[in-house]
């Protein structure tokens, strides 16, 4: 089972998808994909971890996240836009090999045995125009691994203002 959760920053994706992990789970796995790149990215992530509690394993996994093994456990990755970032700036912004490389990975993840997975991204097309050419392609390549991933899914919900609205 695959549900993709998505929406604009700060639209309650992450509580989304950690009150559904819990409703699937005892034990839920949550995969955090960010690179801790300064105190105030650290100081989000303390804070998202401040949020779980013991029934949480937390997994670290910048890119591979087909190195681990998540056959029969339900797990949340939280988010495929970190997750983009880390696969965009190790190929020097090419969007191209950047889709591939996460369309691979993604793959491979999905074809384990008896895995749920909840995967948190960003709608970042829906806001404001990126200002730089950086930026733009960024947006084009979130925008695309986004269609992909919906294709793919059992499940979409679409987060608005805290409210899911389930659109697949």
């Amino acid at each position: 089972m695959f549900y993709l959760i998505t929406g604009g920053e700060r639209s309650g994706k992450s509580s989304y998808a950690q009150n559904l992990a819990l409703q699937l789970s005892d034990s839920p796995i949550y995969l955090a994909t960010a690179r801790k790149w300064d105190q105030d990215f650290q100081n989000r992530i303390d804070r998202h971890q401040s949020e779980r509690d013991e029934r949480w394993t937390n997994i670290e996994k910048e890119k591979y996240l087909s190195e681990i093994d998540f056959s029969g456990k339900v797990v949340l990755i939280d988010c495929v836009t970190l997750w983009l970032t880390n696969f965009f700036i190790d190929t020097k912004n090419d969007v191209n090999l950047s889709l591939e490389e996460a369309k691979k990975e993604f793959l491979l993840i999905a074809n384990q045995e008896n895995a749920t997975f909840i995967i948190v991204t960003n709608e970042i097309g829906m806001g404001v125009h990126a200002e730089t050419h950086i930026g733009r392609k960024f947006v084009e390549l979130q925008g695309w691994m986004n269609q992909f991933l919906a294709s793919n899914a059992d499940e979409v919900v679409l987060m608005v203002s805290g409210i899911p609205v389930k659109i697949k």
